[in-house]
């Protein structure tokens, strides 16, 4: 049972919308123009100098893309259940797994099995990219390399890099994807 008081938990969004912000590369002035909240109230939010009020915290969940209760970190309510919300893009499903604000984010993906072969569009986006292929065959272009990726197979690129992912067979696929910022990269440790 968490036992943090609610002064705890108003004295800790400060220093998480400070990381949050720091983590994804934003400035004040930035944050200041996509949010409509001044400069000025945003640094003494993040120094603990202003009590943060749902009128400052709604428009960062928001420009964050985060739930307000990871945002404050908020105490759980008991509930052991999780509740996953599914998002849905480019006719895939990403089922996020885990939910801290910055950093590395994990998602379990699902690629269902298409109507008809599908022709590679190639995308984009600033990060780094991990997966591990859950179930059926992955087909991974990336750049000028088309691969073919069975189940207990495991890719690692650079998002910059135009890429692609969809079934290599016309099955459903299933993997594991942890994305991150652009510059982390993954690190394995072994027993020497």
């Amino acid at each position: 049972m968490d036992r943090r008081t609610d002064d705890d938990v108003l004295d800790a969004v400060g220093p998480r919308l400070r990381a949050l912000r720091r983590d994804r590369g934003i400035t004040l002035a930035d944050l200041a123009a996509t949010t409509g909240v001044s400069e000025s109230t945003l640094s003494r939010l993040e120094n603990g100098q202003r009590r943060p009020s749902l009128e400052l915290l709604l428009p960062l969940a928001r420009t964050y893309d985060v739930p307000l209760d990871d945002l404050v970190g908020a105490p759980r309510t008991g509930d052991p259940r999780i509740h996953l919300k599914p998002i849905r893009r480019f006719g895939m499903t990403f089922v996020p797994l885990s939910r801290r604000p910055g950093g590395v984010h994990a998602f379990k993906m699902i690629i269902p099995a298409p109507p008809e072969p599908l022709e590679p569009t190639p995308q984009t986006h600033e990060g780094f990219e991990w997966l591990y292929v859950l179930n059926g065959r992955l087909r991974l272009v990336i750049g000028d390399r088309d691969l073919t990726l069975p189940p207990g197979e495991a890719a690692e690129f650079d998002t910059s890099l135009p890429h692609w992912l969809g079934s290599a067979d016309g099955g459903a696929v299933e993997l594991l994807i942890l994305f991150g910022l652009q510059g982390v990269r993954a690190h394995v440790h072994s027993r020497g």
